[in-house]
């Protein structure tokens, strides 16, 4: 399987970045579900909370919000700006959260692009969570297959 070249790198980071991955996230989602940077900074201040960056010439291209409690853990929220979109930067940053077990996430029913993201990246379905998102549609559970 033949990948474009990565020019990015990916970087841990802390409840100091929250405005900047609020200003990602409100880029990325616009017109939906978006989270402020109060919304970051408490997602990261609980223990197993994780943000992960990828950066194109120290330029924020994206990033993956992952929490692990125990042996499980989950995607929050992955964002990558439209700007960079198809270098396989959400594939990385899903990848490097692979790394640490058995994962899961919600995505939205018509989310086509992010379910072939994490379809690509060896999540299943395992059910439907009805009127999940504030404005009343459903998420698709996924899981990662077994490593």
């Amino acid at each position: 399987m033949s990948s474009p070249e990565k020019d990015f790198q990916l970087q841990a980071m802390g409840p100091e970045c929250a405005s900047l991955l609020a200003a990602l996230h409100e880029v990325t989602f616009r017109g939906g579900e978006v989270w402020d940077a109060t919304s970051f900074k408490s997602l990261l201040s609980v223990t197993g909370t994780e943000a992960t960056i990828a950066l194109v010439d120290n330029c924020p291209a994206g990033f993956i919000l992952s929490r692990t409690v125990l042996d499980e853990t989950e995607i929050l929220t992955l964002a990558v700006h439209p700007d960079f979109c198809r270098r396989g930067i959400g594939q990385s940053l899903v990848q490097n959260v692979l790394r640490k077990g058995k994962v899961f996430l919600e995505v939205a029913v018509c989310n086509n692009p992010a379910i072939a993201l994490y379809r690509k990246c060896g999540f299943v379905k395992a059910g439907i969570r009805r009127r999940y998102y504030r404005d009343g549609s459903d998420a698709q559970v996924l899981v990662s297959s077994d490593v």
